[in-house]
């Protein structure tokens, strides 16, 4: 999905912006947090300075798995999704319930413990809704006003001197069935037609207006089209071959008009090759400015043998490559559904693997341009999912660059 030295200089001049290559980023104290040498030397160093992020997951699309005491608290318990609990609630409650959610999921504090834990980006998953007139409202049921809280959190993360992705993780339609990260329990996958792609182009032609418009934004470097499609190729190849060009387009076509310089252009993100929707460069005409998100969750995977030594192997031997750059933009430390509370793998009695598994995983996806882990928070009890409760554990160091002194492999 992004940046290392390699990459700016083997391509031509007129790309992205990324932080410490095209632009140095700083706090509002005036600390660099990607540059622990001097204010020239370039950003991502190998073992030190590439991607470490955590996704904000749940708090401006909330999946109710992850969040069930929040989820609870707003009214929404036995709902699937924000759109149902919407439309059970109805607009005016749910709008009060959503906002003192977002006021009190993420706050400055969690960005301030984030940069203080080693981290120096974020992730955060959004709605198309956030853009209320895409809403139908008369068969459409989202939350009103999280416009203003997505910008507390970039303002405060970009205060912190971090770095900002912004992930289409809920487009019109549903991207996937039956999966509340959509924002809905859809039956079918309903994105993936013209008019549905009209809507998601508008809000990333707004979106990428706002990004570039409001200094709040301003480390922002990368949207993200569509979080997790379908993995189907036959399925998505009107995406691939219609939406992604034309996000190209119309994201490219925004900043031409905003005046914006190409080294100040977004980095525009889409899933990789690897995630199973077909290769997400099939149509492009320009990918300079193109960066790929990889998912890799371990415990999905059929192919590596459940046990310890197996998943820390496979891990170390990991090659997320193919599309490239590519961010690992996702994963954790759960393992499988039938296993995960057993005494091999309970967590509280497994620090010690989970500390070697993720260093493992870590340095692995430092291999490509970094990681961001999901997520930063869940209401589970459980480390694995959670990347706070995982620092807390001793799972987690704080030193990041101290994973490499583990030698898991």
């Amino acid at each position: 999905m992004k940046f290392i030295l390699p990459l700016f200089t083997s391509l031509p001049v007129a790309l992205a912006w990324l932080p410490g290559i095209d632009k140095d980023i700083y706090s509002a104290a005036g600390t660099n947090i990607f540059n622990v040498t001097s204010a020239s030397s370039k950003r991502w160093l190998p073992a030190s300075k590439k991607i470490r992020g955590v996704n904000l997951g749940s708090h401006f699309v909330i999946e109710p798995w992850m969040a069930s005491m929040a989820w609870s608290n707003m009214g929404c318990s036995g709902q699937r999704s924000e759109f149902d609990c919407v439309m059970a609630l109805g607009q005016e409650t749910a709008d009060q319930a959503f906002a003192d959610h977002w006021g009190s999921w993420i706050t400055q504090d969690d960005i301030n413990q984030m940069v203080q834990y080693g981290l120096n980006t974020i992730r955060i998953p959004v709605g198309y809704w956030l853009k209320e007139d895409l809403v139908y409202a008369d068969s459409e049921h989202f939350p009103k006003g999280g416009i203003g809280y997505l910008e507390d959190v970039c303002g405060w993360a970009s205060d912190a001197g971090m770095y900002i992705i912004i992930d289409l993780h809920g487009a019109p339609g549903a991207q996937q069935p039956k999966q509340p990260f959509t924002g809905q329990y859809a039956p079918n996958p309903g994105f993936y037609q013209d008019y549905q792609y009209d809507r998601a182009l508008e809000f990333l032609e707004w979106m990428t207006t706002s990004i570039h418009q409001n200094n709040k934004f301003r480390n922002v470097g990368m949207l993200e089209i569509v979080n997790e499609p379908v993995q189907n190729a036959d399925q998505a190849s009107s995406m691939i071959n219609s939406y992604y060009p034309s996000a190209f387009t119309r994201i490219r076509n925004t900043e031409s008009s905003l005046g914006i310089t190409s080294n100040n252009y977004l980095h525009i993100q889409m899933m990789n090759e690897k995630w199973g929707s077909g290769d997400p460069t099939q149509s492009l005409t320009d990918n300079y400015f193109a960066a790929y998100d990889d998912h890799r969750y371990v415990k999905w995977d059929s192919s590596v043998a459940v046990d310890k030594e197996s998943y820390i192997s496979a891990s170390c031997v990991d090659d997320r490559g193919g599309n490239w750059p590519t961010i690992v933009g996702e994963w954790s430390l759960s393992v499988p559904d039938n296993v995960e509370h057993t005494a091999d793998w309970e967590p509280s009695s497994n620090t010690d693997f989970y500390a070697r598994w993720f260093a493992a995983q870590a340095i692995a996806y430092e291999k490509q341009e970094g990681w961001v882990f999901w997520s930063w928070k869940a209401q589970l009890g459980d480390y694995r999912w959670s990347y706070k409760d995982a620092v807390d554990a001793g799972v987690i160091p704080k030193d990041l660059d101290s994973i490499y002194d583990y030698s898991p492999c």
